[in-house]
Formats: structure tokens, C-alpha cells, sequence
């Protein structure tokens, strides 16, 4: 071998050992500014429990009065944040001064209701005989301060007087309040309404016997199901979302969604039935565990492993616990609570289909099968859904 040939291939050989970590950093480089705008992509969605939920209304006639008692989020109420366009309040331009609120003393917080409902009153309608009521204040109960992370839930007391010979009310209160679960209390065959914010109910029988029939339950609470997942439900998408990036076949993808919602299925169920109760300072931290563990594995598998599926069942488990603690928040209907309990899951499934449908449409139909997807897509994806999902966990867990 002549000194120019061995010159030649000593060149060759270094330009390699260069071209190798060059490409590398290229690479590196590439998936951080992939992950930096998933990142900002994400920004929008609230990294803080601050989920925005149904008020909770039980209407009870005592003699010839009409009682009132609510579990509300009172301070995005105060501080004017309108519940019934956001999924958390992290969202609203209000959110300092939510927060503020939300770390304030019990009895001054009562205070400021006191001031504030005489404009609170006048967005709260109660009907009979084809005419408004007065509605009175009775009391609010404030719970102490809590994990600022968690939605503190006062009680407001407030009554009508009732017109002499009434049969049936309705009511309702404004759009900016969200959506409201509204329970008739001490009849037969009550009535249960879930009203989106601004809705009025339907025609409330005093005496009973305005309960809805399973079919009605079943389709009432579709829209639940699909409400909690899409869009409130931000931890169970980013979960679906860590099952989806694992790889772009459909294989791995429809054996992980179905173990997943076979095992939410069944602690949702043992869970509104009162068999299993787990306390959501457990459950919550643990869900937002479970999306960092899908989202990492995801960059040291290829494929589907055996032990997949064995992990997804288990953290399917913990979800339906998530999905039980806001059902039973609820209240389902007792003379339908089957069909409305189905057609809650339903709509849970309704919204996981939507969010697989929406990735496979928007990337794996286009891109799944280019050699580059899993490097420059599901790798910079699934960092930054754990980045979101360990902040969850250290928020969860200690703020």
C-alpha cells in the first residue's frame, strides 16, 4: 500500500470519526428544539391542579320554602373568572388574583362574599308560577386552606319562599358560574340535572317523580365522560398521548388502549359503587406518575415489550380512580345509576378515541412510517410530555 493510499484512507477515516458526533449534535440538537416547541406548545395548558369542575346543587322544600345548598369554587366566582370557557383557571388572565384568594383566611374570604352578593344574587334565577323568586342569602362555609394546588369547594346556603299552591320550579344561574349538578333531595323519585353554565332545568316536581329514565341517564352523562377527558381531562390526555408515541403501528397502540380501558373500566366501576375509595392526594401524584413512566419508557423502547401492557393495566387502574373521584363528586342518579355509569365510561372512551384519531390523522398517517418519526417526532414528544408530567408529580405531591 503506497504513502499516498494510506494518507488518503488516515483522511477518510478522520472526516468520518468528525461526520459520527457532528451528526450526533445535529441530531441532539434537533430534538431539543423539537421538544423546546412541544414545550411551548404546551405551554398553554395549565401545569397546575386548577381543574375547573361542575358545581355541585341540592334543592330541598322544607314546608313552604325552597333550600338551597351548593359546593362551588367561590373564589374564581369573586374574582370574576368566567367557568364556563376554560378547563382550569391557570388559564384565565385572573389567575394571580385566584390564587390570592386561594390562600386566604376562611373567615375573610366569607367576608368578601358578603360584599360581593348583592352582585352574586342577581346572576342566580329561581321560577315558579311563571315568575322569578327573591333567592336569600342563608350562609357560606369556607374550608380551611389546603394544598394550594387543589380546588378549595365552599358551601353556599341560600332559600326562596315559595308562592302558596306551587308545584314545580325551575332554575338555573349565569354562564360565567360553569356548569352546575343539580339534585332534588327528600322525594321519591327525584330529579337530577346536569346543567352546562347558563342553562336553565328542566321543570322540577316538588313531590317527585322527575327522575330521569335510564335511557335518558345513559345519554345525559355521555357528554360527563367525554366533558372530563376532552378537554379537562390534561393528565389522561398526555397519558393517552405516551401510549400513542410508543410507536406508530396500530398493533402496539389498540393493545394498549384497550388493556388501559379495560382497567379504568373496572376501578371506575368498584369505585362509584363504593367498593374502592383511594384519598386524591394518593391518586392524583400517581397519575401524574404514570404519564412521566409511559413517556420515558418510551425513549428506550422500540416496540411494544411484554411488560407494556402489565404496566398500562396497572396505571389504567389509577385513572379510573381519577375518573371515579369526579363521578361520585357528581352523584349518579340511583334509580339509573347503571345506564348513566356506562354512559359516563362511554364518553371517557368517546375522548380517547378522539385524541388517537387526532394524533393518527395529524402524524402517524403522514409521518408514522418515515424513518426519521421516531427520532424528530415521538422522541422530542414523549420529553416533553414527562418534563409536564414530572412538574405534575413535584406540584402534586408538594405545593
Amino acid at each position: 500500500m503506497g504513502p499516498n493510499k494510506r494518507e488518503s484512507e488516515k483522511t477518510d477515516g478522520m472526516e468520518k470519526r468528525m461526520i459520527y458526533p457532528l451528526a450526533y449534535l445535529k441530531a441532539l440538537g434537533y430534538k431539543l428544539l423539537v421538544s423546546s416547541a412541544l414545550l411551548c406548545a404546551l405551554g398553554p395548558l395549565p401545569l397546575a391542579a386548577h381543574e375547573v369542575l361542575p358545581a355541585i346543587m341540592d334543592v330541598r322544600q322544607v314546608e313552604d320554602r325552597l333550600d338551597f345548598v351548593v359546593s362551588l369554587n367561590l373564589e374564581a366566582i369573586l374574582v370574576g373568572i368566567d367557568l364556563s370557557s376554560l378547563t382550569d383557571t391557570n388559564l384565565s388572565p385572573k389567575a394571580q388574583d385566584y390564587d390570592l384568594l386561594r390562600s386566604k383566611d376562611p373567615q375573610a374570604l366569607a367576608l368578601d362574599l358578603a360584599d360581593y352578593w348583592p352582585s352574586m344574587v342577581k346572576n342566580i334565577q329561581v321560577f315558579a308560577q311563571d315568575r322569578s323568586l327573591d333567592v336569600q342569602f342563608d350562609q357560606i362555609e369556607v374550608p380551611p386552606i389546603g394544598a394550594l394546588a387543589q380546588v378549595r369547594s365552599s358551601v353556599l346556603s341560600f332559600h326562596v319562599e315559595l308562592p302558596r299552591g306551587t308545584q314545580q320550579v325551575a332554575m338555573g344561574w349565569s354562564a360565567d358560574y360553569g356548569a352546575l349538578v343539580l339534585r332534588q333531595m327528600g322525594v321519591e323519585n327525584p330529579y337530577t340535572g346536569y346543567l352546562e353554565g347558563g342553562e336553565i332545568s328542566d321543570a322540577i316536581v316538588l313531590q317527585g317523580g322527575g327522575q330521569m329514565g335510564p335511557v335518558k341517564a345513559f345519554w345525559a352523562y355521555v357528554p360527563v365522560g367525554f366533558d372530563h377527558i376532552l378537554p379537562k381531562g390534561l393528565d389522561h390526555i398526555l397519558f393517552v398521548l405516551g401510549l400513542f408515541f410508543l410507536s406508530p403501528a396500530w398493533r402496539p397502540l389498540i393493545l394498549q388502549i384497550s388493556t388501559f380501558t379495560l382497567a379504568h373500566t373496572l376501578t371506575l366501576g368498584l369505585a362509584a359503587l363504593g367498593y374502592v375509595r383511594l384519598p386524591s392526594e394518593l391518586v392524583e401524584p400517581m397519575i401524574a406518575a404514570s404519564i412521566v413512566f409511559v413517556a420515558v419508557e418510551n425513549t428506550f423502547a422500540k416496540g411494544l415489550s411484554r411488560s407494556r401492557p402489565f404496566v398500562v393495566f396497572g396505571f389504567g387502574l389509577l385513572h379510573g380512580l381519577g375518573f371515579a373521584s369526579v363521578l361520585v363528586e357528581f352523584g349518579l342518579p340511583q334509580h339509573a345509576f347503571i345506564p348513566a355509569l356506562i354512559g359516563f365510561n362511554v364518553g371517557v372512551e368517546l375522548g380517547q378515541l378522539t385524541i388517537v384519531a387526532f394524533g393518527f390523522g395529524l402524524l402517524s398517517y403522514w409521518f408514522g412510517k418515515k424513518p426519521w418519526y421516531r427520532l424528530h417526532i415521538a422522541l422530542p414528544a414523549s420529553g416533553a410530555i414527562a418534563l409536564v408530567g414530572a412538574w405534575w408529580v413535584v406540584e402534586r405531591t408538594l405545593l
